[in-house]
């Protein structure tokens, strides 16, 4: 296949599997999106989701947010992990959103990365998912899929969104980093990969994956003979 070719299949096939794809983290607005963006660092999306509705009960909008203590806001999040620097985050944020924006969350880049706790990575899935501007946020599963798939060398994150945005149309971005997710979990993860499952690899893959997977399953194997015969 092209490399085309291979684009094509990929969007096809993510398009036939998840036509719909709902933003995996619970919110209300854009203030709500960024606390739970904030929160999904090293955590996962389905903890996050069982967090927000507490916090959210007692602060769901930057003004409350930022009456809270930064212990008050740890002693909800705590078991989100990475407790001070989110907290400290949050709080900081919901700060600055309260007396440079009148309370409301700013639509672009440039402000939201320059607010504490928030990366590239965060202000850009609050500009796809809350402000529907075009933006590819790479989590590990894109960055590790986008390996896999030969679509980028996996060096770093930042190489992955440029490869991502210049290989993908533009109109895609919003819904497609979603379906890669969604398929990364459910068919390609890091743990426990069956390429058997996995389609896509399967049909156009980075040959040394492809290989790496099949000497470990012989690996597998030969272990396994080995236990049964002594």
């Amino acid at each position: 296949m092209t490399k085309a070719e291979k684009i094509d299949f990929t969007l096809q096939t993510l398009e036939r599997l998840y036509p719909e794809t709902p933003v995996p983290l619970d919110h209300k607005d854009p203030f709500t999106l960024l606390v739970a963006v904030v929160l999904s660092a090293q955590c996962t999306d389905e903890r996050v989701n069982q967090i927000t509705p507490k916090l959210f009960a007692v602060a769901d909008n930057p003004y409350d947010m930022a009456k809270l203590t930064v212990e008050e806001i740890a002693a909800i999040i705590r078991p989100c992990g990475l407790v001070p620097m989110k907290s400290k985050g949050i709080h900081a944020f919901s700060n600055t959103i309260v007396e440079k924006y009148d309370g409301k969350v700013p639509a672009s880049f440039e402000a939201l990365e320059a607010m504490p706790s928030v990366g590239h990575k965060t202000a850009s899935v609050v500009m796809s998912q809350a402000f529907g501007v075009p933006a590819f946020p790479v989590d590990t599963h894109i960055h590790r899929l986008m390996y896999r798939w030969g679509f980028t060398n996996g060096k770093s994150v930042e190489q992955t969104e440029r490869d991502a945005k210049r290989l993908f149309p533009r109109e895609l971005w919003n819904k497609l980093h979603l379906q890669i997710i969604f398929y990364g979990r459910e068919y390609s993860p890091a743990r426990g990969w069956d390429l058997e499952k996995d389609l896509i690899t399967k049909t156009i893959g980075r040959k040394s994956e492809i290989a790496k997977w099949e000497k470990e399953q012989l690996a597998r194997l030969k272990k396994k003979s080995k236990g049964k015969s002594s």
